[in-house]
């Protein structure tokens, strides 16, 4: 990670490995991922499209910052889950045009804690970065 002029830089090494699979080093862990056309698009579907990415990190995103929501007030969310649906328009381009996620809470959960989290989910980088043409459908399943 590299800060400069206000801003946090993350460098992401990629690599096009042929028959429309790409590799990903994550440049402060290390840590790798593969990506795969989907079978739709002419891929073998065998990892990740690039827009499976984009569904996993938004879902992925709200959770982290409902963690750390849940940290700054002393709760446990352990066990906490995210349903994402990715769908994908091809007219006029092809797309993502709507991503739905549906929360399960599976410890009880404070109400004056309930309106916090979602808050904090639907104030994710991610969900901020994604263009207003992208319908989200959010749904949180309090037990």
């Amino acid at each position: 990670m590299i800060m400069k002029g206000g801003c946090v830089m993350v460098e992401i090494n990629m690599v096009y490995e042929g028959d429309l699979h790409c590799s990903a080093v994550h440049g402060p862990s290390g840590d790798n991922l593969a990506t795969d056309a989907p079978r739709d698009n002419e891929g073998r579907g065998r990892a990740f499209s690039p827009t499976d990415l984009v569904a996993a990190a938004l879902g992925t995103c709200m959770l982290t910052v409902m963690g750390i929501y849940a940290r700054m007030h002393q709760m446990d969310i352990t066990g906490l889950k995210v349903h994402v649906v990715k769908k994908m328009i091809h007219e006029p381009i092809r797309r993502i045009s709507q991503l739905e996620l549906e929360f399960t809470v599976p410890n009880p959960v404070a109400e004056q804690h309930r309106e916090g989290l979602e808050k904090a989910a639907r104030g994710c980088p991610v969900l901020r970065s994604l263009h207003p043409d992208v319908s989200k459908k959010i749904v949180f399943n309090w037990t």
